[in-house]
Protein backbone atom coordinates (compact mmCIF):
# COMPACT_ATOMS: atom_id res chain seq x y z
CA UNK A 1 0.00 0.00 0.00
CA UNK A 2 1.25 3.57 -0.25
CA UNK A 3 -0.23 7.10 0.36
CA UNK A 4 -0.97 9.52 -2.29
CA UNK A 5 -0.29 13.01 -1.40
CA UNK A 6 -3.17 15.37 -2.45
CA UNK A 7 -2.29 18.66 -4.49
CA UNK A 8 -5.13 20.86 -2.10
CA UNK A 9 -3.15 19.57 1.23
CA UNK A 10 0.09 21.08 -0.36
CA UNK A 11 -1.63 24.19 -1.44
CA UNK A 12 -3.40 24.43 1.84
CA UNK A 13 -0.53 24.26 3.75
CA UNK A 14 1.63 26.57 1.67
CA UNK A 15 -0.92 29.62 1.80
CA UNK A 16 -1.29 28.59 5.76
CA UNK A 17 2.48 29.42 6.11
CA UNK A 18 2.35 32.25 3.99
CA UNK A 19 -0.08 33.83 5.90
CA UNK A 20 1.57 32.80 8.93
CA UNK A 21 4.96 34.21 7.74
CA UNK A 22 2.87 37.07 6.88
CA UNK A 23 1.54 37.96 9.71
CA UNK A 24 4.18 38.45 11.71
CA UNK A 25 6.23 40.35 9.59
CA UNK A 26 2.40 42.72 9.76
CA UNK A 27 3.23 42.45 13.42
CA UNK A 28 6.72 42.69 13.93
CA UNK A 29 8.58 44.70 10.99
CA UNK A 30 5.94 46.45 8.96
CA UNK A 31 3.77 47.91 11.71
CA UNK A 32 6.71 49.14 13.84
CA UNK A 33 8.20 51.32 11.14
CA UNK A 34 4.97 52.81 10.32
CA UNK A 35 5.23 54.28 13.12
CA UNK A 36 7.13 57.25 12.60
CA UNK A 37 6.23 61.04 12.17
CA UNK A 38 6.29 62.03 8.55
CA UNK A 39 8.76 64.04 6.96
CA UNK A 40 6.35 65.62 4.38
CA UNK A 41 4.08 66.70 6.68
CA UNK A 42 2.26 70.14 5.31
CA UNK A 43 -0.56 71.09 7.65
CA UNK A 44 -2.59 74.54 8.69
CA UNK A 45 -4.39 74.90 12.45
CA UNK A 46 -6.38 77.75 13.30
CA UNK A 47 -7.29 78.81 16.48
CA UNK A 48 -10.14 81.17 17.39
CA UNK A 49 -12.03 82.95 19.57
CA UNK A 50 -12.77 86.43 21.49
CA UNK A 51 -10.27 88.35 23.81
CA UNK A 52 -8.33 91.34 24.28
CA UNK A 53 -5.36 93.26 22.83
CA UNK A 54 -3.03 96.22 22.62
CA UNK A 55 -3.74 97.93 19.58
CA UNK A 56 -0.39 99.90 18.46
CA UNK A 57 -3.04 103.07 16.84
CA UNK A 58 -4.94 103.80 19.59
CA UNK A 59 -2.32 102.84 21.69
CA UNK A 60 -4.50 100.98 24.57
CA UNK A 61 -5.90 97.90 24.44
CA UNK A 62 -9.31 96.90 23.02
CA UNK A 63 -11.40 94.29 24.13
CA UNK A 64 -14.13 91.76 23.37
CA UNK A 65 -12.56 91.31 19.62
CA UNK A 66 -11.29 88.39 17.39
CA UNK A 67 -8.33 86.96 17.87
CA UNK A 68 -7.30 84.33 15.44
CA UNK A 69 -3.88 82.40 15.70
CA UNK A 70 -3.05 80.59 12.30
CA UNK A 71 0.22 77.55 12.64
CA UNK A 72 1.69 76.24 9.41
CA UNK A 73 3.70 73.43 9.24
CA UNK A 74 6.09 72.59 6.67
CA UNK A 75 8.05 69.35 6.65
CA UNK A 76 11.89 69.62 5.31
CA UNK A 77 11.67 66.15 3.47
CA UNK A 78 15.40 66.83 2.10
CA UNK A 79 16.73 67.84 4.97
CA UNK A 80 14.69 64.94 7.29
CA UNK A 81 15.90 62.48 4.76
CA UNK A 82 19.59 63.02 5.04
CA UNK A 83 19.56 63.27 8.62
CA UNK A 84 16.54 60.48 9.77
CA UNK A 85 14.58 62.79 11.79
CA UNK A 86 11.58 64.93 11.52
CA UNK A 87 12.29 68.22 10.42
CA UNK A 88 9.30 70.64 10.82
CA UNK A 89 9.39 74.43 9.55
CA UNK A 90 6.50 76.07 11.56
CA UNK A 91 4.44 79.53 11.65
CA UNK A 92 2.69 81.11 14.31
CA UNK A 93 1.01 84.72 13.62
CA UNK A 94 -1.75 85.95 15.84
CA UNK A 95 -4.10 88.50 13.93
CA UNK A 96 -7.62 90.78 14.81
CA UNK A 97 -9.64 91.68 12.70
CA UNK A 98 -7.39 94.47 11.47
CA UNK A 99 -4.08 92.31 10.73
CA UNK A 100 -6.20 88.83 8.95
CA UNK A 101 -7.25 90.25 5.93
CA UNK A 102 -3.80 91.52 5.28
CA UNK A 103 -1.54 89.22 2.70
CA UNK A 104 1.82 89.74 5.05
CA UNK A 105 2.34 88.08 8.03
CA UNK A 106 4.99 90.71 9.18
CA UNK A 107 1.49 92.78 9.46
CA UNK A 108 -0.22 90.66 12.03
CA UNK A 109 -0.09 91.54 16.27
CA UNK A 110 2.68 88.73 16.35
CA UNK A 111 4.39 86.62 13.94
CA UNK A 112 6.90 83.84 14.99
CA UNK A 113 9.21 81.23 13.25
CA UNK A 114 10.50 78.05 14.44
CA UNK A 115 12.53 75.08 13.06
CA UNK A 116 11.59 71.97 15.43
CA UNK A 117 13.46 68.64 14.38
CA UNK A 118 12.37 65.15 16.29
CA UNK A 119 13.13 61.64 16.62
CA UNK A 120 10.52 60.50 13.71
CA UNK A 121 10.23 57.19 16.40
CA UNK A 122 10.05 58.39 19.74
CA UNK A 123 8.62 62.08 19.02
CA UNK A 124 11.91 63.27 21.64
CA UNK A 125 14.04 66.54 20.16
CA UNK A 126 17.22 66.41 18.74
CA UNK A 127 19.12 69.18 18.74
CA UNK A 128 20.67 69.72 15.16
CA UNK A 129 20.10 70.45 11.53
CA UNK A 130 18.92 74.56 11.95
CA UNK A 131 16.81 73.69 15.05
CA UNK A 132 15.69 77.15 16.20
CA UNK A 133 14.77 77.94 18.96
CA UNK A 134 16.38 74.93 21.57
CA UNK A 135 13.07 72.88 23.26
CA UNK A 136 12.66 70.30 25.42
CA UNK A 137 9.77 67.94 26.22
CA UNK A 138 7.99 64.83 24.78
CA UNK A 139 5.24 67.11 23.33
CA UNK A 140 5.23 69.53 21.01
CA UNK A 141 2.61 69.94 17.79
CA UNK A 142 2.23 66.15 18.56
CA UNK A 143 2.57 63.44 21.21
CA UNK A 144 4.18 60.06 20.63
CA UNK A 145 2.55 57.55 19.69
CA UNK A 146 0.77 55.10 21.40
CA UNK A 147 -0.44 57.42 23.75
CA UNK A 148 -0.40 56.89 27.53
CA UNK A 149 -2.76 57.69 30.76
CA UNK A 150 -0.05 59.74 32.46
CA UNK A 151 1.41 63.10 32.88
CA UNK A 152 3.50 64.62 29.73
CA UNK A 153 5.90 67.41 29.32
CA UNK A 154 4.41 70.01 27.02
CA UNK A 155 6.36 72.42 25.00
CA UNK A 156 5.26 75.75 25.80
CA UNK A 157 6.71 78.34 22.91
CA UNK A 158 5.37 81.41 24.52
CA UNK A 159 7.18 80.71 28.00
CA UNK A 160 10.14 78.83 27.06
CA UNK A 161 9.69 75.84 28.60
CA UNK A 162 7.74 72.42 29.51
CA UNK A 163 4.17 72.85 31.32
CA UNK A 164 2.98 69.33 32.81
CA UNK A 165 -0.50 67.89 30.93
CA UNK A 166 -1.86 65.58 33.34
CA UNK A 167 -4.45 62.70 31.85
CA UNK A 168 -7.73 63.91 32.89
CA UNK A 169 -10.52 61.54 31.25
CA UNK A 170 -11.10 59.70 27.57
CA UNK A 171 -13.76 61.97 25.76
CA UNK A 172 -14.83 61.95 21.80
CA UNK A 173 -14.25 64.47 19.51
CA UNK A 174 -16.92 64.45 16.66
CA UNK A 175 -17.29 61.32 17.32
CA UNK A 176 -13.28 59.83 17.35
CA UNK A 177 -12.10 58.78 20.71
CA UNK A 178 -9.64 60.74 22.31
CA UNK A 179 -7.65 61.24 25.80
CA UNK A 180 -7.59 64.74 27.03
CA UNK A 181 -4.57 66.54 28.76
CA UNK A 182 -4.91 69.62 30.71
CA UNK A 183 -2.42 72.21 32.21
CA UNK A 184 -1.95 75.48 33.42
CA UNK A 185 0.88 78.01 33.19
CA UNK A 186 1.01 79.97 36.41
CA UNK A 187 1.96 84.13 35.53
CA UNK A 188 5.62 84.19 34.60
CA UNK A 189 8.50 86.64 33.70
CA UNK A 190 9.43 85.63 30.19
CA UNK A 191 11.93 88.90 28.57
CA UNK A 192 12.04 92.46 28.95
CA UNK A 193 10.70 95.05 25.89
CA UNK A 194 11.76 98.93 25.80
CA UNK A 195 8.65 100.90 26.21
CA UNK A 196 7.87 104.67 27.04
CA UNK A 197 7.66 104.57 30.75
CA UNK A 198 4.60 106.14 30.63
CA UNK A 199 3.22 103.14 29.48
CA UNK A 200 3.65 100.94 32.20
CA UNK A 201 3.34 103.54 35.26
CA UNK A 202 6.58 103.92 35.61
CA UNK A 203 8.19 107.61 36.92
CA UNK A 204 11.42 106.92 35.04
CA UNK A 205 11.25 109.79 31.80
CA UNK A 206 11.92 108.21 28.81
CA UNK A 207 12.15 104.66 27.98
CA UNK A 208 12.39 101.62 30.27
CA UNK A 209 12.86 98.27 29.91
CA UNK A 210 9.42 96.51 30.80
CA UNK A 211 8.72 93.07 32.16
CA UNK A 212 7.20 90.71 30.17
CA UNK A 213 4.35 87.99 31.99
CA UNK A 214 2.73 85.37 30.51
CA UNK A 215 0.71 82.92 31.65
CA UNK A 216 -2.00 80.37 30.66
CA UNK A 217 -5.53 79.49 32.75
CA UNK A 218 -5.79 76.65 30.63
CA UNK A 219 -3.83 74.43 28.31
CA UNK A 220 -6.67 71.46 26.89
CA UNK A 221 -5.58 69.13 24.56
CA UNK A 222 -7.44 66.23 23.44
CA UNK A 223 -5.18 63.80 21.21
CA UNK A 224 -5.95 60.16 19.53
CA UNK A 225 -4.20 57.73 21.50
CA UNK A 226 -2.34 55.66 18.52
CA UNK A 227 -1.20 58.06 16.65
CA UNK A 228 -0.84 61.06 18.91
CA UNK A 229 -2.45 63.55 16.48
CA UNK A 230 -3.96 66.60 18.60
CA UNK A 231 -7.64 66.38 17.23
CA UNK A 232 -8.72 69.69 18.86
CA UNK A 233 -6.76 72.47 21.32
CA UNK A 234 -8.07 74.95 23.74
CA UNK A 235 -5.85 77.62 25.34
CA UNK A 236 -5.90 80.64 27.54
CA UNK A 237 -3.21 82.66 27.17
CA UNK A 238 -2.53 86.11 28.88
CA UNK A 239 0.73 88.57 28.05
CA UNK A 240 1.40 91.57 30.30
CA UNK A 241 3.93 94.45 30.49
CA UNK A 242 4.41 95.49 33.97
CA UNK A 243 6.90 98.42 35.04
CA UNK A 244 10.17 97.17 36.25
CA UNK A 245 10.10 95.38 39.56
CA UNK A 246 6.63 95.88 39.67
CA UNK A 247 4.15 93.48 40.93
CA UNK A 248 1.41 94.49 38.95
CA UNK A 249 0.45 94.15 35.00
CA UNK A 250 0.09 97.69 33.64
CA UNK A 251 -0.84 96.86 29.94
CA UNK A 252 -2.51 93.82 28.68
CA UNK A 253 -0.84 92.72 24.96
CA UNK A 254 -2.82 89.84 24.70
CA UNK A 255 -5.46 88.08 26.71
CA UNK A 256 -8.16 85.13 25.97
CA UNK A 257 -10.19 83.08 28.13
CA UNK A 258 -10.86 80.51 25.29
CA UNK A 259 -9.13 80.16 21.59
CA UNK A 260 -9.90 76.95 20.63
CA UNK A 261 -9.43 75.09 17.29
CA UNK A 262 -11.90 75.82 14.56
CA UNK A 263 -14.38 73.52 13.74
CA UNK A 264 -12.83 72.87 10.17
CA UNK A 265 -9.41 72.36 11.78
CA UNK A 266 -11.14 70.11 14.19
CA UNK A 267 -13.01 68.24 11.54
CA UNK A 268 -9.56 67.42 9.43
CA UNK A 269 -7.88 66.53 12.29
CA UNK A 270 -10.32 64.43 13.27
CA UNK A 271 -10.09 62.70 10.05
CA UNK A 272 -6.17 62.43 9.22
CA UNK A 273 -6.38 60.53 13.26
CA UNK A 274 -9.02 58.27 11.90
CA UNK A 275 -7.07 57.40 8.85
CA UNK A 276 -3.71 57.06 10.35
CA UNK A 277 -4.97 55.24 13.28
CA UNK A 278 -7.10 52.58 11.18
CA UNK A 279 -4.23 51.96 8.65
CA UNK A 280 -1.80 51.47 12.22
CA UNK A 281 -4.88 49.53 13.49
CA UNK A 282 -4.94 47.12 10.09
CA UNK A 283 -0.79 46.33 10.13
CA UNK A 284 -0.68 46.08 14.02
CA UNK A 285 -3.96 43.71 14.90
CA UNK A 286 -6.62 43.33 12.79
CA UNK A 287 -4.38 42.07 9.60
CA UNK A 288 -2.36 40.40 12.37
CA UNK A 289 -5.24 38.64 13.63
CA UNK A 290 -7.18 37.67 10.74
CA UNK A 291 -4.76 36.72 9.14
CA UNK A 292 -2.78 34.41 12.34
CA UNK A 293 -6.51 32.29 12.25
CA UNK A 294 -6.78 32.24 8.41
CA UNK A 295 -3.32 30.85 8.50
CA UNK A 296 -3.59 28.50 11.48
CA UNK A 297 -7.10 26.73 9.65
CA UNK A 298 -5.65 26.15 6.67
CA UNK A 299 -2.28 24.81 7.97
CA UNK A 300 -4.85 22.66 10.00
CA UNK A 301 -6.95 21.38 7.06
CA UNK A 302 -4.20 21.06 4.89
CA UNK A 303 -2.22 18.75 7.71
CA UNK A 304 -5.46 16.87 8.07
CA UNK A 305 -6.15 16.13 4.13
CA UNK A 306 -2.32 14.88 4.20
CA UNK A 307 -2.76 12.34 7.09
CA UNK A 308 -6.31 11.66 5.39
CA UNK A 309 -4.65 10.95 1.79
CA UNK A 310 -5.89 7.38 0.91
CA UNK A 311 -3.88 4.44 0.39
CA UNK A 312 -3.80 2.89 -3.09
CA UNK A 313 -2.45 -0.71 -3.46
CA UNK A 314 0.80 -1.41 -5.48
CA UNK A 315 0.84 -3.29 -8.17
CA UNK A 316 2.97 -5.56 -8.99
CA UNK A 317 4.94 -6.14 -12.31
CA UNK A 318 4.42 -9.26 -13.83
Amino acid sequence: MRRSISPLSLILLGAGVFLLVLTQLLAWYVEPRAKRTPTDTVSTTVFEGRGSYFDTGSVSTVDDQTITITRRVLGDVAAGERSGNAIWDVSTQIDTPKTLPLADPRKSLQWTTERWVTDRRTNLPVHCCEEKPGFEGEAYLKFPFDVEKRTYAWWDSSLGATVPLAFDKVTRIDGHEGYRFVGAVEATATGTRLVPGVLVGSKKPGQVLAEEWYSNARIELTVDPRTGRIMNALIAPTKTLRAPGSKKDAVTLLSSERLEFTEATRREQVKLASEDSGRLELLGETAPLAGGIAGGLLVAAGAVLLMRGRRQPQHSEE
